[in-house]
């Protein structure tokens, strides 16, 4: 301790606590460097990297990057097979279904992110209360005929092409003018959402339009043409011709024309339409013989027998 004068009195300063405040806050200050630097030294590593949706239409891109501080490589994988190395980028999956992506950085350093890829296409699942009953291909100026199966007061038919409400009713009838593939919306007052129905609509084909049966024609030439064609369907051929083919030439366009199947001995009874469509999904089956019933005074059939048997495999399917 020191004392100095002021005006000849004497004042007690204490320089050393001074010296002493002095050292402890440099002290102090040191140690927060020192803090603060092995913070960002040592501080682990975490992955910063996210995908802009984790719900995405199979049209759609998925979109992801990465910003993890220093990072040197980057190893994504989409969770069916398919990997990239960029930072950044896009995916595009090619099937439907649920996906665990997996982002690796540095080669140690992982994160997971859950993607769904719906189908982008109108969704054609039956309503919990209606449903659509009829063909799924038709013929340019040829009459469809689609059936509401439900309990409803009013039904609404939209085709696509108008842009309106084109039929009223359970059953509805439509010529469509132009070929493409359209999504017929059904509305009714019981269904949450619209039904929908895809369609198929295709050029008439040249060699098979506007052909009727000739009264000259042997009974052994159409046994062989129609069985030839079922069995053209029964084998993957080409479903849209050999079934129009046959509903021109032999029904006069009735796709609901009676058929007697005797199918390995057990006798059954259903419409045009919906034996060829089994007979086209059923797959192993040898058609042994077909023959129509002429309508009386026309060239039209009313009916169509069928006798066929199950084979031990199933044949090979022909390029459509």
């Amino acid at each position: 301790m020191k004392n100095d004068y002021n005006d000849g009195r004497p004042v007690d300063t204490n320089r050393n606590t001074y010296t002493f405040l002095y050292i402890f806050t440099g002290v102090v200050v040191i140690a927060g460097i020192i803090f603060l630097l092995r913070s960002s030294l040592f501080e682990k590593r975490v992955i910063n990297a996210r995908i802009l949706k984790d719900e995405i239409a199979l049209n759609e891109h998925l979109v992801y990057s990465d910003n993890t501080a220093n990072a040197k490589s980057w190893l994504w994988e989409f969770g069916n097979g398919d990997k990239s190395t960029q930072q950044n980028g896009s995916y595009h999956f090619k099937k439907t279904g649920d996906y665990i992506i997996r982002l690796t950085v540095d080669g140690n350093l992982t994160q997971q992110f859950p993607v769904s890829v719906k189908d982008s296409t109108p969704t054609i699942a039956a309503d919990t209360l209606i449903t659509i009953n009829g063909p799924t291909q038709g013929i340019v100026n040829e009459q469809v005929r689609l059936e509401a199966q439900g309990n409803a007061r009013i039904f609404e038919w939209s085709f696509g092409e108008t842009g309106r409400v084109d039929v009223k009713g359970p059953t509805a009838l439509y010529t469509f003018h132009n070929p493409g593939t359209y999504f017929i919306k059904l509305s009714t007052d019981k269904s949450r959402r619209p039904v929908y129905h895809r369609m198929r609509i295709t050029n008439p084909d040249s060699t098979f339009a506007n052909q009727i049966v000739n009264p000259g024609e042997s009974e052994r030439r159409v046994i062989d043409d129609i069985r030839a064609h079922l069995q053209a369907i029964a084998n993957g051929g080409d479903f849209n011709r050999h079934y129009y083919y046959l509903v021109r030439r032999y029904f006069c366009g009735d796709e609901k024309v009676t058929v007697n199947l005797e199918d390995n001995g057990e006798s059954k009874r259903t419409d045009f339409y919906s034996y060829c469509m089994r007979l086209t999904f059923g797959g192993g089956i040898s058609v042994d013989e077909a023959q129509v019933t002429l309508k009386p005074k026309s060239n039209c059939s009313s009916m169509l027998s069928v006798r066929q048997h199950a084979t031990t495999a199933a044949p090979e399917k022909r390029p459509r």
